[in-house]
């Protein structure tokens, strides 16, 4: 199916590869930068899970079993400065398609976050916190030659450093027993009813995404997420009534995405996904949603 999209001045046709019933979850196939210069749009948070750059043919655990860590040609290193041109790019041409009060979230490890920070203070973002992921359950060092590595990094920053950016303190406060959320965040990887649609290598667990999207956006916000995956981003923001667009490279994970939408389609088995993630209240009925007038807006994706 072709979609118009409206870019420097004239009109250009591209396929989306799948977008909603609902209309508030669209995948976008190809790769993150030509994608982001193909429309004009602007989106009040950005997530984005880039590679980490870790597949070097090590090996790690999974479920109990020594496997590769290779997930992809996607995921190796080309050299360090080769590495940093490409995080400087697509990094440039996600600020673009933030609102002035937009905020960024990107993830990693030592392998690639502190590049990341270095370059979002370059373009003008303004660092506000550095979330550390604690895994609860982190898979074990084979080489027991040194710590296990058993978290991850969260960059938070805004598009500027003038401008006021979105944050549910109190909320936070609420979810944390009342006292201030701190920046270190114990939660689990994935559990197996995250995977009822098939597995991502380098899926995020829906208790982040969530978190993160309950901290920076309100309802029926636009969130992007420009390297997709299994779009957990989109399930995470239509669970809690935000508005999604995901750009993938890769067919299957645009397959996989596809199923785990349709599988929240289902009013149950959302509700179902809410109760284990103990997510908040929604503002909005889920029923009332297509009786609401942004649906007839005249989106460029």
């Amino acid at each position: 199916m072709e979609v118009g999209i409206t870019g420097f001045g004239q009109e250009k046709m591209i396929p989306h590869f799948y977008k909603s019933p609902d209309r508030d979850f669209t995948l976008l196939q190809g790769d993150c930068v030509d994608v982001l210069r193909s429309f004009d749009f602007e989106f009040d948070m950005i997530f984005a899970d880039p590679p980490y750059f870790l597949s070097n043919d090590g090996i790690s655990v999974q479920s109990g079993k020594v496997v590769s860590v290779n997930k992809g040609d996607w995921d190796r290193s080309r050299g360090g400065e080769a590495d940093e041109a490409f995080t400087r790019e697509w990094i440039s041409e996600a600020r673009k398609k933030l609102t002035p009060s937009g905020t960024i979230w990107i993830s990693g490890t030592y392998h690639n976050i502190f590049s990341v920070a270095k370059i979002l203070k370059e373009q003008g973002f303004k660092i506000l916190n550095v979330v550390t992921w604690a895994k609860t359950n982190p898979p074990p060092n084979l080489s027991c030659r040194y710590f296990t590595h058993s978290s991850e990094f969260v960059v938070w920053a805004r598009k500027s450093d003038k401008v006021p950016h979105y944050f549910n303190y109190e909320l936070m406060r609420e979810l944390n027993g009342g006292t201030q959320m701190r920046d270190v965040w114990n939660l689990p990887a994935i559990a197996p009813w995250e995977k009822s649609c098939g597995k991502h290598p380098t899926q995020k667990p829906l208790s982040l995404l969530s978190r993160i999207m309950l901290a920076s956006t309100r309802e029926r916000a636009w969130v992007l997420d420009p390297f997709s995956g299994s779009a957990t981003t989109g399930i995470a923001a239509n669970l809690l009534n935000r508005r999604f667009l995901g750009i993938e490279r890769e067919a299957r994970f645009l397959e996989m995405s596809q199923k785990r939408k349709i599988e929240i389609l289902n009013f149950g088995t959302a509700d179902t996904f809410r109760r284990k993630l103990r997510l908040p209240p929604l503002l909005h009925a889920k029923s009332d949603f297509s009786l609401r007038e942004d649906f007839s807006e005249d989106l460029p994706f």
